[in-house]
């Protein structure tokens, strides 16, 4: 955590996510586009009056996931961002809309860890931090474990030690 000042507002946060998160955003496109085509592979070899019909979009499916796969998490490493100070979280996340945001400690209702099986390969986890606002939870994915840990466990003693309802 480091000092804050004494108003809280919206600035861009500090931190980047651990450099292992391109791995594991990699691994989740590569998934996402492989299923498919796939399947549509699959289908052409067995079906073959509609092998045009099903190698096409495979192909055009292909392309596109290599492209997005290639790009999009190495873009997503420069724009996600982070960080507690002693008076909020902030956030900033997006590809073509870039959401910045911040979660007063005094707001803050649950903090939360989740590691699903990718991140628990890649040795990751995203910190949840839900408050009282319409908005949403705020989320810290691709941090290292032991960090994501170690925010969850102080944002707990933090916010705890703020007075107000969080609602």
């Amino acid at each position: 955590m480091t000092a804050a000042t004494s108003t809280t507002r919206l600035r861009p946060p500090q931190n980047p996510v651990d450099g292992r998160a391109i791995g594991w955003w990699t691994t989740n496109l590569l998934l996402l586009f492989a299923t498919p085509v796939a399947v549509l592979v699959l289908l052409g070899v067995l079906i073959t009056p509609a092998r045009a019909w099903l190698l096409l979009p495979a192909a055009g499916i292909g392309v596109v996931g290599l492209v997005a796969t290639v790009a999009l998490p190495r873009w997503w490493f420069r724009v996600h961002r982070w960080e507690v100070t002693d008076t909020a979280v902030y956030t900033r996340t997006g590809f073509f809309w870039q959401e910045w945001r911040v979660a007063p400690l005094s707001r803050i209702q649950t903090v939360d860890t989740r590691r699903g099986p990718l991140e628990q390969r890649f040795g990751l986890a995203t910190v949840v931090v839900t408050t009282a606002s319409a908005k949403g939870a705020v989320t810290m994915p691709g941090l290292d474990r032991a960090t994501a840990e170690e925010i969850a466990e102080q944002l707990t003693v933090t916010t705890q030690a703020v007075t107000g309802d969080a609602t």
